[in-house]
């Protein structure tokens, strides 16, 4: 250890550390010593984010090691938060170790520090606060596999002295995964110990250690002895387990055996989900595998009553809401179920209103209109009716008046974006709401969904080219790129178009978007060819992606198009969008095939979710156009 008098022995100046020059250390070490709470908290919280920044450490972090050491010792108030900074300071892969440049790794240092002054923090394992022997067990297994020998036999020694004789049974548990990393195989024993917490800890290492799937007594021990959360608030990471905390960690374990994970959260949802614990797993079961949605969305009910807050009732209806379209034919249970949640005024109401219209249940509409009609003034409505459009899209005469309501009330922002999109479900009944799309163009609300819709609904008045024509002069290069596109759409004139495309096009900005608005405009945008084929070579992936789409849509020919997609597809936003493109061009070329193979009939998910998309899960979508591209013939070899 070294007290802070010694700061000023180090060249902090010639150091560096997340935000630049370390010199900024030695004045937050000395504040970790501070009486006042407000000063140290401060201070550890900027250790956190210099020299230790998401999870990567710095030339400062290896010598601030022995002075934390000090702090963690001397400084008791923050002695647990200190300690877990060293710990995850010295954070790493153990397969590292055998990289051929490991010992010149920042981390190295920072463990070989850690080593050194082990001995002198083995103490705080006796301390009176059980976070702060929880966080030092965290800092004893960090650098397990590079101490010497006698640094471990003493390391093991006081661990083991933990694992017997610790009063709290979390602290007895945590022991148990300290030493594991040191080598010490006794969760088989462990797995008989009359404390749950831990049984559970052995189980959870001996799932580690044995892969999916999963043994049945291994499953029945977390299924039995997990269900109830730790009372304590001091769950920290382990070192090398790249979670937030033990029950991240078990979670994630257990989703890599759906079965087993589902029939741990059917037991933990059984015994009351505390914590929401068998929610999360079930959730956390259906983001990673395909084709347990109806499993999920039936654990999601089963623990709607267990929920104790507004918060997680929200997040169970969501997750229902977001998986209820997957199912075949949902139950009449079921949809009484989200039905009286919906039919309230509370917090509630929502997400059960978007739960209910995606399983369409015709009592959705009647809702949806009365919400709506209400004028909750919350900005769900655009959502709701948006959501109704695309499950009700029979119902657009009951629709679109209330979307031409709530654009004339002045509805703005994502709210008014998602009311002129929902139009597009609704064919020509749609026109009935020319005059809101045109006031919202001229007053800037929406702007360029309405330009976009006005341009789709093929219907010219002098009215509405004209605010067209007017705002292809806008600040706004995206409003003037829809404009334009739809002006010429309108009117046939490509002139304006034309102009307004080559500026953009020439310039610096949303290039990609501004490709993707050329598609209304087909071959009249041929003179803009040779801006389109230099962006087809680009190093971003969308412009890439958005300039063989516009070559494709202006050419009609897919000979240049196909080779730039092919490259683009795989199981990522982009990748999914280029599949798509494929198939508008008929093309899945052989090179592609073993990719939509694996796209169309994995087990798992390839393709996470966009947060709060609302459109269905993008990995439904990947799936279900592999196996159209699947279906499409091989190209012809010549003879």
């Amino acid at each position: 250890m070294r007290p802070p008098a010694e700061l000023d022995h180090v060249q902090w100046h010639t150091l560096t550390h997340a935000y630049g020059s370390a010199e900024d250390v030695p004045e937050l070490i000395t504040a970790l010593y501070e009486d006042d709470e407000e000063t140290a908290g401060e201070a550890l919280y900027e250790l956190y984010g210099n020299i230790h920044h998401q999870g990567t450490v710095y030339a400062a972090s290896a010598p601030a090691v022995p002075f934390l050491a000090h702090a963690a010792w001397h400084a008791p108030d923050k002695r647990g938060e200190v300690l877990m900074l060293l710990a995850v300071l010295a954070d790493h892969d153990p397969a590292d170790v055998e990289l051929p440049h490991w010992a010149d790794t920042p981390v190295a240092a920072v463990c070989a520090e850690l080593g050194r002054v082990l001995h002198e923090l083995l103490p705080c394992l006796g301390d009176p606060d059980r976070s702060v022997r929880r966080a030092a067990l965290r800092v004893v297994a960090a650098p397990a596999g590079l101490l010497t020998a006698e640094q471990r036999a003493t390391a093991v020694a006081r661990v083991e002295e933990v694992y017997a004789g610790d009063p709290v049974p979390a602290v007895r548990a945590d022991a148990l995964v300290a030493l594991s990393r040191y080598g010490q195989e006794e969760e088989a024993a462990a797995l008989d110990s009359p404390l749950p917490e831990v049984r559970l800890a052995a189980a959870t290492l001996a799932l580690a250690r044995s892969g999916p799937p999963y043994p049945a007594d291994l499953v029945d021990v977390i299924a039995e002895d997990g269900a109830e959360p730790d009372p304590g608030d001091d769950a920290f990471p382990w070192p090398g387990t790249d979670t937030t905390s033990p029950d991240d960690h078990l979670r994630h374990l257990l989703t890599e055996d759906p079965d087993a994970a589902l029939a741990v959260a059917t037991r933990w949802i059984g015994a009351g989900d505390l914590g929401a614990r068998g929610s999360w797993l079930a959730e956390a079961v259906a983001e990673t595998w395909r084709d347990r949605e109806p499993e999920v969305v039936a654990l999601m009910a089963a623990a709607l009553p267990h929920q104790r807050t507004a918060m997680a009732l929200n997040a169970r209806l969501r997750t229902i809401g977001h998986w209820i379209d997957h199912l075949p034919e949902p139950d009449a249970g079921l949809h009484d179920t989200l039905f009286r949640y919906a039919d309230t005024d509370g917090e509630t109401a929502a997400p059960a209103f978007l739960a209910l219209v995606h399983s369409r249940d015709p009592r959705a509409l009647e809702l949806v209109l009365r919400r709506t009609a209400a004028g909750s003034g919350d900005g769900v409505a655009g959502r709701l009716l948006a959501a109704a459009a695309r499950a009700f899209p029979e119902a657009a005469d009951r629709l679109v008046p209330e979307i031409r309501r709530l654009l004339v009330a002045g509805a703005t922002g994502n709210e008014a974006t998602a009311l002129v999109g929902a139009l597009a479900e609704f064919g020509t009944t749609a026109h009935q709401a020319r005059p809101e799309l045109v006031d919202c163009l001229r007053t800037r609300r929406a702007a360029i969904a309405a330009a976009r819709r006005l341009g789709a609904d093929a219907v010219a008045t002098r009215e509405v080219t004209d605010l067209l024509h007017e705002a292809t002069g806008s600040s706004d290069p995206s409003l003037r790129g829809a404009a334009a596109a739809a002006h010429c759409r309108l009117t046939g004139d490509p002139g304006p178009a034309l102009r307004t495309f080559e500026e953009l096009l020439s310039g610096k900005g949303q290039t990609s978007w501004y490709l993707g608005s050329l598609e209304p405009m087909g071959g009249a945008a041929a003179p803009l060819l040779p801006l389109v084929e230099r962006h087809l070579g680009a190093g971003d992936a969308w412009t890439r992606l958005a300039a063989a789409e516009a070559l494709h849509g202006i050419t009609g020919s897919a000979d240049r198009s196909v080779p730039v997609l092919a490259e683009l597809v795989g199981p990522t936003p982009v990748g999914l969008r280029a599949l798509k493109a494929l198939a508008a061009a008929g093309q899945a070329p052989e090179e592609v095939r073993p990719a939509l193979r694996t796209f169309a009939f994995s087990p798992r998910r390839l393709l996470s979710d966009a947060p709060h998309s609302g459109n269905g899960h993008p990995d439904t979508e990947l799936r279900a156009w592999a196996r159209r591209l699947l279906k499409v013939a091989r190209p012809q070899k010549p003879a």
